[in-house]
């Protein structure tokens, strides 16, 4: 009976580990300063080149935080934004934003066939694999991997993300060298296409 008890009480500690550890109440209340630059809820940053974090995912989004935090993963703008936040800060932070809808954008119509070409079947040639592989179709991600959340992030994010993995500049966290592998075999057309499809995909 011990043994069963042990084990449920294991099961449910795991199933909650696997839905994130964060209070989106409690980081909705923290989130306030994030607006400036990623707009209401995290959907609609100030400028292009600034991520949405709404609807990216508590996995993807928590361990982004921590590595800015630790400057694992180097970003000016982010600079003294998260001095002093607790763990629980960051987890109830990207609890929050995982839970926001994440506004689609429109494709560049010129790019959409090789976008969509990129992303739901690479590049045989070069051993670009499909984008899909990971993100999903749809786009919608991977959260129990980590894998964020693409459909409808900004065009002008994306591509400058893949750059940064093609360049080595982004090199942190456990998936670092897949995409850094995938970016390098990548065109800069190839880029500019998927980063565009990206951005309209839902």
């Amino acid at each position: 009976m011990k043994k069963l008890i042990a084990g449920v009480i294991l099961g449910v500690g795991l199933t909650a580990m696997a839905h994130g550890a964060g209070d989106p109440d409690a980081g909705k209340q923290n989130a306030a300063a994030c607006q400036a630059c990623h707009g209401e809820a995290g959907a609609k940053p100030i400028m292009g080149t600034y991520p949405k974090l709404s609807g990216l995912g508590e996995r993807y989004l928590y361990n982004q935080l921590v590595a800015i935090q630790e400057n694992a993963r180097s970003i000016p703008e982010m600079a003294g934004q998260l001095d002093g936040k607790s763990d629980q800060d960051l987890q109830d932070l990207a609890a929050y934003f995982a839970k926001q809808d994440m506004v689609v954008g429109q494709a560049d119509p010129d790019l959409v066939e090789k976008g969509a070409a990129v992303y739901r079947g690479g590049n045989m040639a070069s051993g670009v694999p499909a984008c899909a592989g990971c993100h999903n179709p749809q786009g919608k991600g991977n959260a129990p991997a980590g894998y964020p959340h693409l459909g409808g992030q900004n065009s002008e994010y994306i591509a400058k993300q893949l750059e940064a993995y093609r360049e080595g500049t982004r090199a942190n966290g456990s998936n670092a060298a897949i995409m850094m592998d995938v970016a390098s075999r990548l065109t800069d057309a190839e880029i500019e296409a998927v980063a565009s499809y990206i951005s309209g995909l839902n």
